[in-house]
């Protein structure tokens, strides 16, 4: 009766040793997931926050009747294309995430060439409610960048956490899988071209 009660004994440790890890590695990976989504929440918050500001910069803008159109338009439809671009929190893909930060690069651009735009207009340049705007843009776009950075670091750590053995055999049996990354924009590793 012993020799049977041993190995059965053994066998019972060792479930409840894999049955703890395993539901532990279930709640790490949920606390992770949670974390990402609300990095995510503040990474839409801040690029909402934006994209908000924008019909009043071109509204401001707009009332000097000499502005290129085209430069308008062009923000315009960059903001439209940007929020028409929506990511569910659990499905941040490398290629969502790569379509979402396309559009918002390509707000991002289409603003730039705005405020360069501007300093054909002094006129524009000393109007209080443009310059407030440009003060809360620049702010912006320095909260997006916080924003994207804190977000990157909880994916990492839940990547990481992800890949490590025995969390990954624990990952796959759950459907956790690798999240994907902001990036820089292509081209940014090149110094902007400035003449004078």
């Amino acid at each position: 009766m012993k020799k049977i009660l041993i190995p059965v004994g053994i066998i019972a440790v060792l479930a409840i040793l894999i049955y703890s890890k395993a539901v532990g590695t279930y709640n790490q990976f949920v606390q992770l997931e949670e974390g990402i989504n609300g990095e995510w929440a503040e990474v839409q918050t801040q690029y909402q926050r934006r994209t908000d500001l924008i019909p009043n910069l071109v509204s401001t803008v707009k009332g000097y009747a000499e502005f290129e159109q085209e430069t308008l338009t062009g923000v315009v439809e960059a903001r439209s294309k940007a929020t028409s671009v929506q990511i569910d929190p659990t499905n941040l893909t490398p290629e969502k995430l790569a379509e979402f930060q396309q559009a918002q690069d390509q707000l991002s651009g289409a603003l730039s060439r705005l405020l360069v735009s501007v300093e054909k207009y002094p006129d524009l340049k000393a109007n209080q409610n443009f310059l407030e705007l440009q003060a809360q843009l620049e702010g912006t776009e320095n909260r997006i960048s916080v924003a994207r950075r804190n977000f990157n670091e909880s994916i990492k750590g839940y990547n990481s956490t992800l890949r490590v053995f025995p969390n990954n055999l624990f990952a796959g049996w759950y459907g956790f899988v690798a999240k994907g990354y902001f990036e820089a924009a292509a081209g940014a590793e090149n110094a902007p071209k400035v003449e004078f």
